[in-house]
Formats: C-alpha cells, structure tokens, sequence
C-alpha cells in the first residue's frame, strides 16, 4: 500500500503539466488551418449575403 501512496505522491504535481499540455493540444487542433474547414467557413460566411430571391 505504501508503493501506491509513492507513486501518487510522484504523479500528484504532474497533473497540472498534463492537463496544460492536453488544454493546449486541444486549442492547436482547433486553430490549426485546414483546407476542408477553410472552404466550409468561407461557404458559411457568405450565408448572409446571399439574395433569398
């Protein structure tokens, strides 16, 4: 039982790095440029100025 209390005691402090790490992976996946997605976004901007005629 003791083990397990040393190892979370060594895992303890990294919590906050892995979930930085995951928080900022996450941001990059979403502003990173994609071609597909720049295409649908153009696509959708000009939803507004469309004639409804």
């Amino acid at each position: 039982m003791e083990f397990f209390t040393q190892l979370a005691d060594f895992f303890r402090p990294l919590w906050g790095l892995w979930l930085m790490l995951l928080f900022s992976a996450i941001i990059a996946w979403v502003m990173w440029p994609s071609k597909k997605r720049n295409k649908d976004m153009e696509a959708h901007a000009q939803i507004p100025l469309r004639d409804q005629d």
